[in-house]
């Protein structure tokens, strides 16, 4: 039998490192130390492995699920050999924390180290404003990984404000504090917005990493 996806390039690419990107799509974690994450990345595994639902790390993650749907619903890896993670063929890039704390849009966790410490983050009354504002913040010393639609870009907040839409917004250093900037008139309730009601404002020592992708904006209604 001969296909090309038996090249080289299409092979498991063989690594002493725990954490390894297959592909710009596609990321290996070797086992282990336990991992959580998102509900439903596994796309295979090689070896022998138990995948459990992660609760709530407390009753405030728990109420925060449960009025907003959000909140990272994960899984717990356990076991011996690899497993690969990925999520509708988005980009996947990794953050090794030391020491340090990085706070992800829940829909762009893809997985992370179990020792790491995490809580979910809100801001402000934002999570009824718009989609994507119930964060995961990780902290500690270990890996994540995470996903990005299409090549992300990093900007640097320490400067000067930096805006970015909701829905765009990847990750960001723990220690930025975002706000809400609302630019909503009249007219958007009309149908004459320019559809860019509601960003995130950063300004500080750090960075937020954006991607080329707003997704679907959810309004108030």
């Amino acid at each position: 039998m001969r296909s090309n996806i038996f090249d080289q390039a299409n092979q498991a690419v063989a690594t002493q490192e725990r954490w390894s990107l297959q592909s710009t799509k596609m990321l290996r974690v070797g086992f282990g130390p336990d991992v959580l994450a998102a509900k439903g990345a596994m796309v295979a595994y090689q070896g022998q492995f138990q995948f459990k639902h992660e609760g709530a790390g407390s009753v405030g993650n728990f109420l925060k699920r449960a009025v907003t749907n959000e909140g990272g619903q994960m899984m717990r890896v356990s076991g011996q050999g690899e497993v690969y993670f990925a999520q509708n063929n988005h980009n996947v890039f990794t953050l090794q924390l030391e020491g340090d704390a990085i706070t992800i849009n829940t829909s762009s966790l893809l997985a992370f180290d179990a020792e790491l410490q995490w809580k979910i983050t809100t801001i402000g009354n934002a999570g009824m404003l718009a989609g994507g504002l119930f964060n995961l913040e990780v902290a500690g010393h270990g890996t994540a990984g995470i996903t990005c639609h299409g090549t992300p870009l990093v900007l640097d907040c320490s400067q000067q404000p930096t805006f970015v839409d909701p829905q765009a917004a990847v990750c960001w250093s723990a220690g930025l504090q975002p706000t809400i900037k609302n630019d909503l008139k009249l007219g958007a309730l009309i149908g004459r917005g320019s559809g860019e009601a509601f960003q995130l404002a950063f300004h500080g020592p750090g960075f937020v990493v954006v991607q080329p992708s707003e997704g679907r904006s959810v309004l108030p209604g």
